[in-house]
């Protein structure tokens, strides 16, 4: 890679799985696709969830405790920013900070840091604010 050249980032997060669940860590698990991933480049080993899948969701993708990101708890809004249910909008995701870099950014799978909402009755949803996905990446 030119020293000019952006590298790629891929930032994967799944659920009820542990660090030890990959072939790369020493599982006896084949996962050749993400050990293909992590031997070509950094892996972080200090990440640290929060027992729930929202907040660990708010925390991975802002840097912040997930108080502060405003997905304290889940994603019923609670009455106060920290248990708003869903991103705040002073709390800048990764994919804000690497736009703002140049970078496109993608997002796929669940989002689950946007509020509350009826997850089978799809027509009501819509994007950003306290939805179920981002209005813009």
């Amino acid at each position: 890679m030119r020293q000019s050249e952006k590298p790629n980032v891929i930032l994967i997060l799944a659920d009820d799985m542990g660090f030890a669940d990959l072939g790369c860590t020493g599982s006896e698990i084949q996962t050749p696709n993400i050990d293909a991933l992590a031997q070509g480049g950094a892996m972080l080993s200090a990440m640290y969830n929060c027992a729930r899948c929202c907040p660990t969701r708010a925390s991975l993708l802002t840097g912040l405790y997930p108080h502060n990101a405003g997905v304290g708890h889940m994603g019923a809004n609670l009455g106060t920013p920290a248990y708003q249910g869903f991103l705040r909008n002073d709390s800048a995701t990764i994919a804000e900070h690497l736009r703002a870099s140049g970078y496109a950014t993608l997002m796929s799978g669940k989002w689950h840091v946007a509020g509350d909402f009826e997850a089978r009755n799809v027509d009501s949803w819509r994007c950003g604010t306290s939805d179920p996905a981002p209005a813009r990446f």
